[in-house]
């Protein structure tokens, strides 16, 4: 589940330990058999109580080491350092980016749920994706199921890295934005354009879904290859931070299956 190539570029990204200054305690289980672990609890849906004693990892160690690596950023990171990898071998098309959202039922309720209007109200978060033209996901985030999807297309702009490009140049935005008419606000339209991006935002009452779908479905494609890693499905983390974890870490995945693709 974490194959070598992905290894080299995790490694160097997760927190050293700190041994205990009175000395003592166990050995401290080794990083690559807790992520290993973790893409199993991602990919396979399972609860932690359930993990498999055959990852070597038990079920405390799993979820305290999940949570500090949560807190130091390290999902977000390790995605971003899959993109780069892409970026320097010319693997991500910046001729055009797609964004959308999906809702997801949050069984445990918690923090950045609500109400969501494709479920019968209830409790419910939504995944917001933002991918390139090829469906790479380049920036995600998490809200509340009752939040317009309008409210999430800044952060996912704004949450694009600086990607490394083939000549050792970083950073940059796509050429277009394409989105549905739940984007469509004149705000929005010249906040987009002041950052150099053309916007092709569907306009309520004018463009049909049919001129849409031509570029909707890569999107669609994106979140269904999200949503492939069974954990993300349906929410039971109470808090949002563990949940847009699982979400950052299903994207590095996802690009990170792009780029060895690629390679063979």
């Amino acid at each position: 589940m974490v194959p070598d190539e992905l290894w080299a570029l995790a490694e160097p990204l997760i927190p050293g330990f700190d041994p205990r200054p009175q000395g003592g305690g166990t050995t401290p289980v080794d990083d690559r058999a807790v992520l290993t672990a973790i893409v199993f609890v991602l990919t396979s849906g399972c609860s932690w109580r359930l993990l498999p004693p055959s990852f070597g990892v038990t079920v405390p160690t799993a979820y305290r080491r999940f949570s500090e690596w949560t807190k130091a950023g390290l999902w977000r990171r390790l995605h971003h350092a899959v993109l780069d990898e892409l970026g320097s071998q010319g693997l991500i098309d910046w001729s055009r980016a797609v964004l959308d959202g999906a809702s997801v039922r949050a069984k445990k309720g918690g923090s950045l749920t609500g109400p969501s209007p494709v479920d019968r109200g209830k409790p419910g978060s939504k995944i917001h994706v933002l991918s390139d033209r090829a469906g790479v996901p380049l920036s995600v985030a998490v809200s509340a199921a009752n939040t317009n999807d309008a409210d999430a297309l800044k952060p996912l702009i704004r949450a694009i890295p600086a990607i490394k490009f083939r000549r050792g140049l970083v950073g940059a935005n796509p050429a277009k934005l394409h989105a549905d008419k739940a984007y469509d606000h004149a705000e929005l339209r010249t906040w987009v354009r002041d950052r150099g991006i053309t916007v092709r935002i569907a306009r309520k009452g004018i463009e049909t879904s049919k001129k849409l779908g031509k570029h909707r479905w890569v999107i669609e494609r994106s979140i269904a290859w999200l949503f492939g890693y069974r954990r993300l499905t349906i929410r039971y983390e109470r808090y949002a931070n563990h949940f847009s974890a699982f979400l950052a870490l299903a994207a590095a995945l996802t690009c990170y299956k792009k780029l060895r693709k690629e390679a063979t």
